[in-house]
């Protein structure tokens, strides 16, 4: 089981409250994502969960248990930080191992246990060798063998892949997803990265200055979005948030609609625009567009849409995919 509650959880560093207040129910399995921009308290939240931080109000339960007051180890959680930390010294096997050798564990099941891990992880070519003689994305797997090896209640991942380049974190995405699909744990990972939230979640938690603005499925984010906050931040290109004259028009103070929401046309539609950027990706062509009475406009064709800096082309909103907000930038 890995269940974990949090009930009224805050945190302050002296007059600072980083943390106001938050309730939160993370079920057995799940993998749970925490996102937002940086300084939003999403790795403090964290730590609080793993027991590195104290509370300064409110409680912690793990399976029911209260541990706000109990140390890490007795938490029974494996972290995995955005730094390696390897021994430069030891060999793969022996990092791995170290913290079953610190818990005095036998040595016969000591290596049963690095050899499954070394095998979920494909390490098991590599085990003889040392952290310098790894790729950035094998470092990370040998990381995530040390929490593995430990069979934890839950995995905590503290932006485990922001020190990787481009292709290997997708790489990684990837293989961290697998892993929780194999070993059916509780994980907990946070990035600032939406990108990453999308793609591995379960279930998505959206913070901005230590609140929670919403909670739920990356889809239900996407389709729903509880505030102009989380519509703004879900979403990549970010969606097109429209004031005025138009928003007037449907009884809004702002409207949301997403690039690929957009018909464009180089004949007609409801409004007039000349192309700023035009960012042509192969399958995909996204268009910075400057609108007549709108501004500027983010939008999203296939990729053989033809359309170069200065054109002028056309752009209709698809009616049914608008979002509408009220002047609290509350959804309505």
């Amino acid at each position: 089981m890995g269940s974990i509650t949090l009930n009224k959880v805050s945190k302050s560093f002296g007059e600072a409250k980083v943390i106001p207040s938050i309730d939160l129910e993370i079920q057995d399995g799940e993998f749970v994502v925490f996102v937002g921009p940086s300084g939003c308290g999403k790795s403090t939240l964290l730590r609080l969960i793993a027991g590195l931080e104290d509370v300064s109000g409110g409680s912690i339960l793990i399976d029911g248990q209260d541990v706000t007051g109990k140390a890490p180890a007795q938490r029974r959680l494996a972290m995995v930080f955005q730094s390696y930390a390897l021994y430069p010294h030891m060999s793969v096997r022996k990092n791995i191992a170290f913290p079953l050798k610190m818990a005095k564990m036998d040595k016969a099941a000591i290596d049963q246990k690095v050899a499954d891990a070394a095998g979920i992880l494909n390490l098991t070519d590599y085990l003889e060798r040392r952290p310098s003689q790894l790729s950035g994305g094998q470092r990370q797997r040998v990381a995530i063998g040390r929490a593995i090896v430990r069979e934890p209640t839950a995995f905590l991942f503290d932006e485990p892949l922001s020190n990787l380049d481009a292709s290997l974190r997708g790489t990684m995405r990837l293989e961290i997803s697998q892993l929780h699909n194999q070993l059916k744990t509780t994980m907990v990972y946070v990035t600032h990265d939406q990108v990453e939230a999308m793609t591995m979640a379960d279930k998505i938690v959206v913070l901005n200055r230590g609140n929670i603005e919403q909670v739920g499925s990356p889809l239900d984010l996407y389709s729903s979005p509880r505030n102009l906050f989380v519509a703004g931040f879900i979403g990549s290109p970010k969606m097109n948030l429209i004031e005025g004259e138009y928003a007037r028009s449907k009884n809004a103070k702002t409207v949301g609609i997403r690039p690929e929401h957009l018909v464009l046309s180089h004949e007609s539609g409801l409004w007039t625009g000349k192309v700023t950027v035009a960012e042509h990706l192969g399958s995909d062509t996204f268009l910075h567009v400057e609108v007549e009475g709108i501004g500027q406009i983010n939008a999203r064709a296939d990729g053989e849409f033809g359309a170069r800096h200065g054109d002028q082309i056309f752009l209709t909103p698809t009616e049914t995919k608008l979002h509408r907000f009220d002047d609290k930038g509350l959804a309505i």
